[in-house]
């Protein structure tokens, strides 16, 4: 392994969405991360290739039953050689397994315990099912998103699970990662989606109290009510995405649409923006996207192409960069972010569930021996 997390382990009880997001951050940054999936009773089943889910990327996978009393002690076992332990069910889950945060901690004190729900460890909803969709309409991050006198659009799943769940976990353990080196004493992180979404709407919630944002939707300058904010109609069908906010900015994008000479309304004259979309949108109709692309190339403008996730990786900024890598075949997001002496890096595709077990559990101090008796006694696949 390499990476700044270089020589910290970290146990995952295996999910699905944010929390796998944390741990494949974490692993990606060089942390020996051992995944726990669920034992099924038989041997992993071997593929032609890498286990499709990304998201479970550069970490091994052990198939332990946490329902055997031989596998709740394994997984104790880990904890006490591990710096951290991410695990994503719902409140009570974990505790009723063996596993939650008192018996963990009081096996490793130093251990940081991440935890990842929808609604959190505490309050009315916190045993209530949810998903991303709920959680951002409770923090009040779906509603502004989407068109005037239109419903509001979910944004993928990229706000709650992703940025206000899995980045969210990933800064709380690396937090108490370096606070326990001080201290030398482990807490839990409670990391809760509908917390991070809120907390990515602050600059929203600064910008309403300087007076810059109004309770309508599709009419500020960031949720496409402003003309230099938006997405256009190409003439190919495809679409070019404008963001010129600034003075100089704007003017350098009238400049490339041609339209620096003509008598037009001041850039915040909200008035007039519905009517300077249907100029802007008239003229952006004239060209392909890529054309667009070629026009705004090397400017301020502030224009870009709006590229599929099937198309973005052949880029030459995203080329260039390796933003983008290729492992195994198959194309995917590289690690983020960049290192410039302690370099991440992708470490191994995804692990068929309980692939690595006998290796894995090895490196973690498990002899042979006790090996056989637990995949014996049914508490390993």
């Amino acid at each position: 392994m390499s990476g700044p997390l270089e020589g910290v382990r970290v146990v995952e009880l295996a999910g699905i969405g944010p929390g796998p997001y944390t741990c494949m951050l974490l692993a990606d940054a060089g942390a020996d991360v051992l995944r726990v999936d669920r034992a099924t009773g038989t041997p992993p089943v071997a593929t032609a290739g890498p286990h499709w889910d990304l998201l479970n990327r550069s970490r091994r996978s052990v198939a332990v039953n946490l329902k055997h009393p031989d596998g709740v002690a394994l997984v104790l076992d880990l904890v006490a050689q591990a710096d951290g332990l991410v695990e994503g069910w719902r409140p009570g889950v974990a505790e009723r397994l063996g596993v939650g945060p008192e018996p963990c901690l009081a096996r490793n004190p130093r251990l940081v315990y991440g935890r990842m729900t929808g609604w959190g460890q505490d309050g009315p909803l916190a045993s209530t099912a949810g998903h991303d969709i709920n959680y951002i309409a409770l923090a009040g991050a779906l509603w502004p998103i989407g068109r005037a006198g239109e419903r509001p659009v979910p944004p993928l799943n990229l706000v709650g699970d992703f940025g206000g769940g899995g980045m969210l976990l990933a800064f709380g353990m690396c937090a108490a990662l370096v606070e326990a080196q001080r201290s030398g004493r482990g807490q839990v992180v409670d990391a809760a989606m509908v917390d991070g979404a809120a907390s990515l709407m602050t600059m929203t919630y600064a910008f309403r109290q300087l007076g810059l944002w109004t309770e309508g939707r599709g009419v500020n300058v960031l949720d496409s009510g402003a003309p230099y904010y938006e997405v256009y109609d190409t003439a190919d069908g495809r679409w070019f995405a404008v963001g010129a906010i600034e003075p100089q900015f704007y003017a350098e994008l009238l400049r490339v649409l041609g339209l620096d000479g003509e008598d037009l309304p001041a850039q915040n004259d909200r008035e007039q923006w519905p009517a300077m979309k249907e100029r802007f949108a008239a003229v952006f109709r004239t060209r392909t996207r890529d054309e667009w692309a070629d026009a705004f190339a090397g400017t301020d403008a502030c224009g870009a192409p709006v590229l599929s996730p099937w198309e973005a990786h052949t880029h030459p900024h995203n080329v260039q960069r390796g933003t983008f890598v290729e492992v195994e075949g198959v194309v995917q997001p590289g690690p983020v972010p960049r290192f410039s002496r302690t370099p991440a890096e992708v470490h191994r595709p995804p692990p068929v569930a309980g692939q690595d077990t006998d290796d894995a559990l090895r490196a973690w101090g498990i002899d042979q021996e006790r090996l056989g008796a637990l995949r014996a006694a049914g508490a390993v696949d």
